[in-house]
């Protein structure tokens, strides 16, 4: 048996013990009547939100959560007076969010996001954390830039650096084609943070268009694109549809994406936690606490941080007591 069918099954077992439906039916997202909370957002977790999103229920048992995926047909109807133009990607969801708070229309009460906040000058809004990811870069595998002296591409954050500004334009005798995620997406975001380069050095060799973590996109020689570890596993164990394409990942600063076992290396250089964000007044010792709010992501204790079998089994680590913190304030 392979390692990859270790992964599922063992996940899968772990689940089953404690009466967990662990891999989401194409059901599970954007449900037809939505359920008490709403969420949107980022396509890195909309998978392990789907999931998780089966098992959360609310005191009475019934199932609480609704989180709509980053693409698909859009406008979506997500209870609100009119249907809404679907947010694809961490920003567009937290744009979402806050323009329900603004408004007070109550039509979304959280946010996925890949990233942390980007404005910390209020604390209207509580990045809470529930898993482990991190982000590489993606090659074709039927491509010279899978090869190296130490086994397929690896790559440092200088050259990273130099790529997306444009100054690396080549590498194994092959002509770089760098890829972006599309604008609002957190993993573009984050990676630009890691590798040291702002929005405005982005070169303009760079396609910053492509929709993150499809490695259908990834095809000619020198494409090169940030990828999602957690989404990669999900993807090549069959846990979730699987958009790798012919993409393998790569090595930053000579450290492996992943385990011997398959499973995410959380000491990756490019590690982050991954959120749901909810409005800060929701939660205890705010002006209007909703208690199903509370109840399914604050504190290590919560229902989304008890599922630690759904989060690893969509490919990401778990936080332990880090899970469910609402320390992480901002504004968006």
């Amino acid at each position: 048996m392979n390692v990859k069918s270790r992964i599922r099954i063992a996940a899968a077992v772990g689940a089953a013990a404690l009466g967990l439906s662990l891999f989401a039916t194409p059901a599970s997202a954007d449900t037809p009547t939505p359920r008490a909370l709403i969420g949107v957002g980022s396509d890195t977790t909309q998978d392990v939100l789907n999931g998780l999103a089966e098992n959360v229920t609310d005191v009475n048992g019934n199932l609480l959560i609704s989180s709509y995926n980053a693409t698909g047909s859009s406008p979506i109807n997500v209870g609100c007076a009119a249907p809404i133009a679907r947010p694809n990607g961490s920003s567009a969801g937290i744009d979402a969010l806050r323009n329900a708070i603004l408004n007070n229309t109550g039509c979304i009460d959280f946010a996925r996001s890949s990233r942390g906040p980007a404005d910390t000058s209020t604390t209207k809004l509580t990045w809470i954390p529930f898993g482990k990811d991190a982000v590489t870069v993606a090659v074709r595998s039927d491509s010279a830039l899978n090869t190296g002296t130490v086994g397929g591409l690896n790559l440092t954050t200088a050259q990273l650096r130099d790529i997306y500004t444009c100054v690396k334009t080549t590498h194994n005798n092959v002509a770089l084609t760098p890829l972006l995620p599309q604008s609002g997406s957190g993993t573009r975001t984050f990676f630009l943070e890691k590798i040291g380069v702002t929005e405005a050095q982005v070169g303009t060799c760079v396609n910053g268009t492509v929709q993150e973590h499809d490695g259908t996109a990834l095809d000619s020689a020198g494409d090169i694109a940030p990828y999602s570890i957690a989404q990669y596993i999900a993807q090549t164990t069959g846990v979730v549809t699987d958009r790798h394409g012919a993409t393998v990942l790569g090595k930053v600063n000579s450290v492996a994406p992943r385990n011997t076992d398959g499973t995410l290396n959380v000491a990756f250089p490019y590690n982050r936690d991954v959120y749901n964000v909810v409005p800060s007044d929701k939660l205890t010792g705010g002006a209007t606490p909703d208690a199903n709010v509370i109840r399914a992501f604050a504190t290590a204790n919560s229902e989304v941080c008890k599922l630690t079998d759904v989060i690893t089994g969509y490919g990401f680590g778990s936080l332990g007591t880090a899970c469910g913190a609402t320390t992480i304030k901002g504004e968006r």
